[in-house]
């Protein structure tokens, strides 16, 4: 009776150990997946050859001037990704956030959009463009009121081709990338009128 109870706590315990060394407990040289697997960020970068980050956004792109989309570089999209989408906003807008561009499906291949984007639905590579806050498709510059306000060019590299039309909205595209960002990147330029 002694042999078989101890012959049970022996298994027992062996299971326990089994489970804890499963784990990578009491294997210090054992690395968790995790720990060389999916941890690594993706680290995109957006860029303007006419501003810095922070700094002024030349006239040239301003209601001011001519009126045109500046152009913008990014490096860093992930190897997985399927299309490439831009949302530009006046946080400082006396109305709220106002959207001065919205561009979706850029294929993943391209790293730049030219100056002077055309206001049309489609693009020729493909890339779809929706509605500014005015209501209409592509570019609308910055023209603030007064003071000075910060524009944030905000790039999403996504893992699928959105399934929306031209003249779709920041809501509209906002909705249709949840669940399928794989990464984002940031430049904010600066303008007031003179």
């Amino acid at each position: 009776m002694k042999g078989q109870f101890l012959a049970i706590v022996i298994i027992l315990a062996l299971v326990v150990l089994a489970g804890i060394a499963s784990t990578g407990i009491l294997s210090p040289s054992v690395v968790p997946p995790s720990a060389t697997m999916g941890t690594q960020q993706v680290s995109m970068v957006l860029t303007s050859p006419v501003f810095q980050e922070g700094g002024r956004i030349p006239s040239k792109y301003s209601c001011d001037m001519d009126g045109v989309s500046p152009p913008l570089a990014w490096v860093g999209v992930p190897k997985g990704a399927k299309s490439v989408a831009l949302i530009v906003d006046d946080p400082d807008a006396p109305r709220g956030i106002f959207t001065h561009w919205v561009i979706f499906n850029i294929p993943a291949s391209e790293n730049r959009l030219p100056e002077n984007v055309p206001a049309n639905g489609t693009l020729p590579n493909g890339a779809i463009q929706g509605n500014n806050g005015r209501g209409k498709i592509g570019y609308t510059s910055p023209c603030p009121p007064s003071g000075t306000h910060h524009y944030v060019f905000h790039l999403y590299a996504l893992d699928t081709q959105l399934n929306l039309q031209a003249g779709a909205t920041k809501q509209d595209l906002l909705a249709a990338i949840t669940g399928h960002i794989l990464a984002e990147a940031q430049l904010t330029g600066l303008y007031s009128r003179s």
